[in-house]
């Protein structure tokens, strides 16, 4: 079964809409240049009302160790998410500071990005569209085909310009994949904040996937 992630809640609202609908996995990100970036207070707030079935993914951009291991040890998130530049030996002071699963976003811009996955002591991968300047949150697909014949050592989120409306299509591409993550795919344009229509839209498409 594909897994599902909705990346970058912020409000209690989209908190309740989780509860609700039940992704895998919901994320916070902790990287104050996003529009969708939470304060530690904010994200305990919002965490005290997750429903325990969802795991809290803390998403970070070259962040400070003790700034995610408070996060881990204090409850406030269940996974780490990697977004930025972190290399092998960062991850494995990571890994020496906390016991959760870790995820390691690659930016693909051609195949030489997933030339080396197999140094990365993580749980998963998350593949995300390369943008010069920008740690994600770029709205635009990649070309899966970048991967072809590349062996892939761990389970991986597919991210990347996802919607509901396209969701069923990409999986189709991607069936070995683990899961889907989806951000700006589930806003309302007219606001920007994530709209409990499109959630449920999107996480229906992948179960009829």
């Amino acid at each position: 079964k594909l897994k599902a992630k909705i990346c970058g809640l912020t409000r209690r609202e989209d908190i309740a809409a989780a509860n609700e609908l039940l992704p895998d996995y919901i994320g916070m990100v902790f990287y104050p240049k996003s529009k969708r970036a939470v304060s530690r207070e904010q994200a305990a707030a919002l965490k005290a009302q997750l429903d325990k079935r969802i795991q809290a993914v803390g998403v970070f951009v070259n962040a400070e160790l003790d700034f995610i291991a408070g996060l881990v040890h204090e409850g406030i998130i269940d996974v780490v998410q990697l977004h930025g530049d972190e290399d092998a030996e960062y991850i494995k002071a990571l890994r020496a500071a906390v016991s959760v699963l870790v995820i390691k976003a690659i930016r693909v811009r051609d195949p030489e990005s997933l030339a080396n996955l197999a140094q990365y002591e993580v749980d998963y991968f998350l593949f995300d569209t390369y943008k010069a300047g920008m740690y994600g949150g770029t709205g635009e697909r990649f070309s899966f085909d970048l991967a072809s014949g590349v062996e892939i050592p761990k389970p991986y989120f597919i991210a990347g310009g996802l919607d509901p409306d396209n969701v069923r299509e990409v999986a189709a591409q991607y069936p070995a994949a683990y899961a889907v993550d989806v951000s700006g795919g589930v806003e309302d344009p007219s606001t920007g904040l994530k709209s409990y229509a499109l959630i449920k839209k999107f996480l229906s498409q992948i179960k009829l996937s």
